[in-house]
């Protein structure tokens, strides 16, 4: 099974992770997360780790590239991939299927179509020039660049810095010899209508709320996590935080958050539909589809692409 991957992608809320570990326990498979938030520890209500959902009929199924990095950090795709190939040959290894299930598309596109990446250092003297710039200064700065990072999670200034910096870079420097194997990839992707993902999207944030989410935040600030650094995650951790310091009363903290998931969904399905333009084909099942069906629908495509 060298080199052959199967991909499960989709908007928030489609159910994805349920759908991808369901998979797993059929074929003898391991998860490989791509969510750019899903590295940390600590930030699981907000990030919608949903760990139950890895015990299938009993079994633990195994997952990777889940609580890899501390809050307060900035991982990136480069490390994404680095960490990716690491984690994927030793499932290869030991003759599990490997099954990278997730929402982030850059890094998704970063394995699919072999990305060749290069670490991004700060540019201090760039980040100067781009301080006290409005969000939509810097992205109308970041649509300039012929090359365009990752817009699908740029929803603050400081992420938006980061966004431009790494373009920059990315113009006036070289990428490197390190080469990203081929990885041939059977990719599914979870079609859910869309008046259905708007009440799927809202039920979960109300959950989400009701588990504990804003105490989860307080804790990571307690713990010594600054809210900028909060803040520059984005979605649940932009809002919550801005709740919890005080910018935000409860009510508009829940407004302004729910029309952010449901703005960061369309954005997401925006990535997705470039990724086909870019070439990549993705296999799209309805939601409306009965699981046990597209499992078997699944199963059925990895095996005629596979045996």
């Amino acid at each position: 099974m060298m080199n052959h991957l199967l991909t499960i992608l989709g908007p928030t809320a489609c159910g994805k992770t349920s759908f991808a570990t369901r998979l797993a326990y059929e074929l003898g498979g391991e998860i490989l997360s791509a969510d750019s938030r899903q590295v940390y520890r600590g930030m699981d209500i907000g990030t919608g780790k949903d760990l139950a959902d890895y015990t299938v009929n009993g079994k633990q199924i195994p997952y990777h590239l889940i609580d890899i990095a501390d809050a307060g950090t900035k991982y990136n795709v480069y490390e994404f991939q680095h960490d990716f190939l690491e984690a994927y040959n030793d499932i290869v290894s030991r003759g599990a299927t490997p099954i990278m299930c997730g929402g982030t598309g850059l890094y998704l596109e970063s394995v699919i179509r072999g990305y060749r990446l290069s670490p991004v250092p700060q540019n201090p003297e760039l980040r100067e020039r781009l301080s006290g710039k409005s969000l939509e200064e810097l992205t109308e700065i970041l649509r300039g660049y012929k090359q365009l990072h990752n817009t699908t999670d740029v929803d603050s200034a400081q992420r938006a810095i980061r966004a431009i910096e790494i373009e920059d870079y990315y113009q006036h420097t070289p990428l490197d010899n390190r080469e990203f194997p081929e990885i041939d990839s059977l990719v599914i992707g979870l079609d859910i209508n869309r008046e259905l993902r708007r009440e799927k999207i809202s039920k979960r944030l109300r959950s989400r709320l009701d588990e504990g989410m804003v105490d989860e935040i307080r804790r990571i600030i307690d713990s010594g996590v600054s809210p900028d650094d909060l803040i520059y995650y984005g979605l649940e951790y932009k809002f919550v935080t801005m709740y919890v310091i005080g910018k935000l009363t409860y009510d508009e903290m829940v407004s302004q958050l729910e029309i952010a998931i449901h703005q960061f969904a369309k954005r997401q399905m925006t990535w997705f539909r470039g990724m086909e333009r870019r070439g990549i084909t993705i296999h799209w099942l309805s939601c409306d589809i009965p699981v046990d069906q597209r499992i078997e629908t699944v199963k059925e495509m990895w095996l005629d692409k596979f045996r």
